[in-house]
């Protein structure tokens, strides 16, 4: 048992110990249209080929966050954290975009057999490509780019046996849900949920208040979701410094 599996264990004795409801704040699972793709994809798409999603901050994204947020008031004697996050980018980047990412993938194309990938840090810029291997014979290619000097820009590409999904993303402060186009293969059309509550951070916390006052089925992401995600970032950073692949059932170290 490697150290991971270990801590899994313990994680999930603790949350189980507690009596608790443990939801991990992916809050994209939220996302309506998201949500469409994963119904089509449970429901119709049958046999999966593949997945390429991405994510990319871009350079211009405070311009927008200080436009659509209520600026912040801070004050003199706010309590920080004894290290600064931001003090490790590479870390910071996948911790906070990665993992993201990296459970957009498994929402929607199941659980992660392995990964090997490839990073580039150039002018500032940070550039993860990642080769992804589906437990369900599916292959993926993952793109984790920080910033990129154009608008932000994420979203994902599916191919199943009877039809393809295509979805854009936008700033999670926007509040907009995604545009999300299936194909269906059956009557050769293209449908798109038009929803027009994009607060899934609103909805993320409507949904936990559900499974805890109301026994209703989990929604969000669970202390197996949460530990899969640690694990894909830290089988990533293990790639990254091996140049192999890495399964993420033996991946050791850290993000």
């Amino acid at each position: 048992m490697n150290v991971l599996s270990a801590q899994r264990g313990v994680v999930k004795s603790v949350v189980a110990e507690s009596g608790r409801v443990l939801q991990v704040g992916h809050m994209k699972r939220f996302d309506a249209g998201l949500q469409s793709a994963r119904a089509f994809i449970s429901e119709e798409m049958g046999q999966l080929l593949a997945l390429k999603a991405w994510y990319c901050d871009s350079t211009h994204r405070y311009e927008l966050t200080d436009a659509a947020q209520p600026l912040i008031v801070r004050s003199g004697t706010a309590k920080r954290p004894a290290r600064d996050p931001k003090a490790d980018l590479l870390q910071y980047y996948m911790l906070a975009h990665g993992s993201h990412l990296l459970d957009t993938a498994r929402y929607l194309d199941g659980e992660i057999l392995e990964v090997q990938a490839r990073f580039s840090e150039r002018f500032g810029a940070y550039c993860w490509f990642i080769d992804v291997a589906f437990d369900n014979g599916a292959l993926g290619h993952l793109d984790l780019t920080i910033p990129v000097r154009m608008d932000w820009h994420e979203g994902f590409q599916i191919y199943g046996e009877n039809g393809s999904v295509i979805g854009k993303t936008y700033n999670p402060w926007l509040y907009k849900t995604s545009d999300v186009d299936i194909f269906h293969e059956s009557t050769g059309t293209t449908t798109r949920v038009l929803s027009l509550d994009g607060h899934f951070y609103r909805r993320q916390l409507e949904g936990f208040a559900a499974t805890i006052l109301d026994a209703a089925p989990m929604r969000g992401a669970d202390v197996d979701d949460g530990i899969a995600s640690v694990r894909a970032m830290v089988a990533v950073a293990q790639s990254v410094r091996s140049g192999k692949a890495v399964r993420l059932a033996g991946a050791s170290g850290s993000v």
